[in-house]
């Protein structure tokens, strides 16, 4: 193992050094390198237990994985709304529908054709965000776009391959495994993410006194290969486990700290995992199946130029962004090969298809650099050969469409998008909430129950664990029937016509019924009553739950928890500065503005007061904080000193900040240009009869405020000057030293 590693590393550092001073990706001289280690070479050393080099790759994935959560949250993808889900299938499904024609025009097996279809649908998140780093661009717009339609390709690709397994075994496509596999990942994803943005910022809250950087990257990776853990129990990929826990720590205070940390074992793991793909490429392949592989690289090629820009296109991006995007995604890569395995495992498709995936995904992994950069040519030729009207007609397609919309009469808008706004946030509600009763339902009757019998009698047991399980479950039943119920949407809709209160109370039933029918089955599952006792007992139980003080703090307590936790990252933005506050947004409303002002190094306003400036008499506004060294001092009050350097996050409107700015940038110590006159001497000065310094203590003099002159000592017939006390009183003839300027000696003298 440790030759093979020392081989793999030699050899790859070597290689990369070689790419980087040719200004190539490093991810190409990675797979260059796997390739000149693979067996196939027979006049270099080759690596000889590719079983363990495969583990590690799998590592690297994982690893890889766990820092694109990191770098991109899930809080993005709601963000930009509808736009990346319509993306993804529509390229996904035309991708399935070409990768299957092009099999069968190479008259390969119909299930050969239909699992090449599902390969050359996953565009590869490793290759693309190692890519988009390599080049420079992951903080560009277009790649946060085409990342979260990579995230959302990932998630696809598990219900692909349901699907695959389906039809490989005789099933159908349509079955009840393929909609119970969503449901399944729709169910994990949001308890996942709930749980841990609840209990994960919480504990690295608790331990952040202790944590070093050694520490945090051990609670880090740790944390990353037990959701691995929980994604493999769970019947998904260790890599989309990483990516989850990924993706819930880049909303807590400490994502920065831990993606810094990951670096070095990302870019190991990663190495070996760009290696170990090059280790599969067989020449012997290239050549039998040449023609085909040339086939299927056009078609990625093309096909994602043409279906990646149409899918970017249908989700509201102009046409310049949507081309950047469709051919960044000209590529296959690791789901591809989890595909590729699992019909070779299942022994349905062709030993061939394996490593021709192989060689494609690296021929079109080399590829992907030169089609990030050929997608601005590529516009530029459209945008000179296409009409520019057809161009404006295209970018501006989605605007249209939007004003027209806005051109609808208010009045019959108005009451469609209270409902629509007011049941999108009750189902989101409904559903979280009710996948949480769900978890909590499972872990008590299943774990606590069978602990609580190794300890009580069997009824005791049942009692206690019943008990506990409803307590428990209170605040999420009581969310599920009143959350949004006393909301502004609830209020207008109830207030603006008597036909919408039956609607609405009709809401309320429904969300009972859900909280109801878990009830129903927790006292049946313990307690076996006859079902009209069971029902009675519920609905006391879910009327305790709605009207109970104490549980409506619990669950909003609770709630809060979450909310905070969500924004921790967006807060800790606030704190240091980087990040305007909330509350800013709100304050255009009422025509004011939070603008953040810089003091500068020379000013005139350092060391004073806020009192002593008296902002908001002169200039009306007010400064609500005050930016320092990564401090924040919020609600500053009048004797808090403002320094050079300081940032004034002050409120007013746009003319009061407009004057203040203006003062406070002129308000500045003159420049300094007498040079010659400033430079600092020691100097000895007799004191004549005249000085005014005669008769004068020391204390007395003002020597510093009136002359700007310091005392150092006193000569007094001994080789080293004796120290003036404070009370010593000057006398004529007096050898005294003294440290100034030039022109303060002449004051003195």
């Amino acid at each position: 193992m440790i030759q093979d590693l020392a081989l793999i590393l030699i050899v790859a550092a070597i290689v990369t050094l070689l790419f980087k001073r040719l200004k190539q990706p490093l991810v190409l001289g990675y797979i260059v390198a796997g390739f000149l280690i693979s067996p196939h070479m027979e006049y270099i050393p080759s690596v000889m237990e590719k079983e363990n080099i495969q583990e590690w790759a799998d590592i690297g994935v994982m690893f890889l994985l766990f820092s694109l959560g990191l770098d991109f949250s899930f809080k993005k993808i709601v963000k930009m709304g509808a736009a990346p889900i319509i993306a993804a299938i529509t390229i996904v499904a035309c991708m399935m529908m070409l990768g299957y024609t092009v099999g069968n025009l190479c008259s390969w097996s119909h299930i050969d054709s239909i699992f090449l279809g599902g390969m050359l649908a996953m565009s590869s998140t490793t290759i693309i965000y190692k890519a988009f780093d390599d080049l420079g661009l992951r903080q560009q717009r277009f790649a946060s776009l085409v990342m979260s339609v990579l995230i959302l390709e990932d998630i696809l690709a598990i219900v692909m391959m349901v699907m695959l397994a389906a039809i490989a075994s005789g099933g159908s496509p349509d079955s009840g495994e393929m909609l119970y596999s969503i449901l399944k990942i729709a169910f994990f994803l949001i308890l996942w993410f709930v749980v841990g943005i609840f209990a994960i910022p919480l504990f690295l809250k608790s331990v952040r006194k202790l944590m070093s950087a050694e520490t945090l990257l051990v609670v880090s990776l740790g944390l990353c290969c037990l959701m691995a853990v929980v994604s493999m129990k769970a019947g998904f990929s260790s890599a989309f486990g990483a990516f989850v826990m990924g993706s819930i720590l880049a909303e807590t205070i400490e994502a920065e700290k831990i993606e810094r940390v990951i670096e070095p074992v990302k870019n190991l793991f990663g190495a070996i995992f760009f290696v170990s793909v090059g280790m599969l490429v067989d020449p012997a392949v290239l050549v039998e199946y040449a023609l085909p592989i040339i086939i299927i690289v056009i078609t990625i090629l093309g096909g994602q130029a043409v279906f990646g820009t149409l899918g970017f296109f249908l989700s509201g991006q102009t046409l310049q962004t949507s081309i950047r995007c469709g051919f960044s995604m000209a590529q296959i890569g690791e789901f591809a090969f989890i595909i590729a395995s699992l019909g070779m495992s299942m022994g349905v498709i062709a030993d061939f298809l394996y490593p021709v995936v192989v060689t494609v995904s690296v021929i079109t992994t080399f590829l992907t650099p030169y089609m990030i950069r050929g997608a601005q040519p590529a516009y530029l030729f459209l945008e000179k050969y296409l009409p520019n009207y057809l161009i404006l007609h295209i970018n501006n397609l989605m605007t249209k469409n939007q004003n027209q919309g806005d051109k609808k009469d208010p009045e019959s808008v108005k009451p469609r998008t209270l409902w629509r706004n007011l049941l999108k946030a009750m189902a989101f509600n409904t559903v979280v909430y009710t996948i949480l009763v769900a978890s909590v339902t499972y872990i008590m009757l299943t774990f606590f129950l069978l602990f609580s019998r190794s300890l009580l009698p069997h009824w005791w047991a049942n009692g206690v664990t019943g008990v506990l399980t409803i307590l428990l479950l209170a605040p999420f039943m009581r969310a599920i029937v009143m959350k949004k119920n006393h909301s502004e949407e609830w209020k207008q809709l109830w207030n603006l016509s008597p036909i919408n209160r039956l609607p609405l109370l009709s809401t309320v039933v429904a969300r009972a019924a859900i909280c109801l029918a878990f009830l129903f089955y927790i006292v049946n599952y313990l307690a076996r009553f006859a079902d009209a006792i069971v029902v009675c007992l519920a609905v006391i139980i879910i009327t305790v739950t709605v009207l109970s003080r104490s549980i409506k703090q619990r669950s909003i307590k609770l709630e809060r928890m979450f909310k905070n936790n969500l924004r921790s990252r967006e807060i800790m933005a606030q704190v240091k500065g980087t990040q305007m506050p909330e509350y800013a947004n709100h304050l255009v409303e009422r025509d004011l503005t939070l603008t953040e002002l810089q003091v500068p190094e020379n000013s005139l306003w350092a060391g004073k007061t806020l009192a002593d400036l008296q902002l908001g008499q002169h200039f009306g506004v007010h400064v609500s904080s005050i930016l320092r060294n990564g401090r924040r001092l919020n609600i500053p009050y009048g004797k808090e000193q403002i320094f050079s350097n300081d940032k004034l996050q002050v409120i007013g409107t746009d003319e009061q900040i407009t004057k203040l700015n203006k003062v406070l940038e002129t308000a500045l110590y003159s420049e300094d240009i007498d040079y010659e006159e400033r430079e600092m001497l020691l100097r000895q000065v007799i004191i004549s009869k005249k000085s005014p310094l005669v008769g004068k203590a020391l204390r007395d003099s003002r020597l510093r405020e009136e002359y700007s002159l310091l005392v150092v000592g006193i000569e007094q017939g001994q080789p080293n000057l004796t120290t003036i006390e404070p009370d010593y009183v000057f006398k004529a003839g007096d050898a005294v030293w003294m440290v100034g300027e030039h022109m303060a000696f002449d004051k003195i003298e």
